[in-house]
């Protein structure tokens, strides 16, 4: 019979595919409150390290279990590239300001990565000239990060808040570059096996950022709360495994266009989770400041998805996640 012949070609049910949009909108969005809460009492370079070289190896471990042939040197080198950008410059940038950037803004100011990639875009070789709409989109975002930094009261203005602002600006820069370097880059064609070899790499550069930091001679793991620990595991299962394979099969199932919703919400649901677990202001103003922000990341897609395709590399984090 054709039907039990090719089931393959079956649409796959509603509720499956609504359980894997809330899997990537949910966790994903919730990774920025799970970062705070993981260093609390882990360092935050060691965390992320720990995070992604445990999610990194479970991939690889899969994925060879599954018959998918080991890296080349080539592939393992520029998905080593990869991972520097994403994980150490984006996801590194993340975790360190959260030490002091509330968990909903910092998911703000990371929605400012598709602005980074328009840019970048434009300024390297044969790169299109930014049209007026795409400028529109810019300056409107910008507008937003400025008043989203205008309304977040004086203790916003202390020296280390503003440093963990600029210093994830500067992440998802890197995060912007990283995308676009994996356009070209030669990676593993198995999705899984690629994002292991980025995660191990980036979660190798983050340990080593966090002894050269300084961070393992003072740090005691019987020290680490059991909100840290849950936190951390939380971030590696769901944050790095559940969401990542949600998002590999929507991918699949889907539009493109339909997944990448989620880098509008992730930042709404930081937002809401930080406000009502953790007590994060949540103004009028940034309210506003969100929707100007988020708004402009929409202007931006819809003009330049025809100039850019989504890059298979962010489904390890940023920009919908600190890592």
């Amino acid at each position: 019979m054709p039907r039990a012949s090719s089931p393959p070609d079956a649409a796959p049910s509603v509720v499956r595919v609504l359980l894997a949009f809330a899997a990537v909108y949910v966790i994903w969005g919730s990774t920025y409150l799970a970062i705070r809460f993981a260093i609390e009492t882990i360092p935050p370079f060691t965390m992320a390290g720990a995070r992604f070289l445990t999610a990194g190896a479970l991939l690889y471990g899969w994925a060879r279990s599954r018959g998918v042939p080991r890296p080349t040197r080539r592939q393992l080198r520029d998905g080593a590239v990869v991972g520097a950008f994403l994980l150490l410059g984006g996801n590194g940038a993340v975790v360190w300001a959260e030490q002091w950037v509330p968990s909903g803004l910092a998911a703000l100011l990371v929605a400012t990565v598709p602005l980074w990639m328009v840019i970048l875009d434009w300024l390297q070789g044969g790169g299109a000239r930014p049209s007026p709409g795409i400028v529109f989109g810019l300056v409107w975002g910008l507008a937003g990060v400025a008043l989203l930094t205008g309304g977040l009261g004086a203790e916003a203005f202390e020296p280390r808040a503003l440093v963990g602002g600029v210093v994830i600006l500067g992440g998802s820069l890197s995060w912007a570059a990283g995308s676009i370097y994996a356009r070209s880059a030669t990676v593993p064609t198995a999705p899984r096996m690629a994002t292991a070899v980025q995660m191990l790499a980036g979660g190798a550069l983050l340990a080593v950022a966090g002894a050269g930091a300084g961070e393992w001679a003072g740090f005691a793991p019987g020290a680490v709360s059991l909100r840290s620990a849950v936190a951390l595991a939380y971030l590696i299962v769901f944050g790095a495994l559940v969401a990542y394979s949600a998002y590999i099969w929507l991918l699949g199932v889907t539009t493109a266009a339909r997944v990448s919703t989620y880098a509008y919400v992730n930042p709404v649901v930081a937002l809401l989770l930080g406000w009502a677990l953790a007590d994060e202001p949540l103004t009028p103003r940034t309210l506003v400041a969100a929707g100007v922000i988020l708004s402009a990341v929409l202007v931006l897609n819809r003009l330049g998805r025809r100039r850019r395709r989504a890059p298979a590399p962010q489904a390890t984090g940023a920009p919908s996640e600190g890592g």
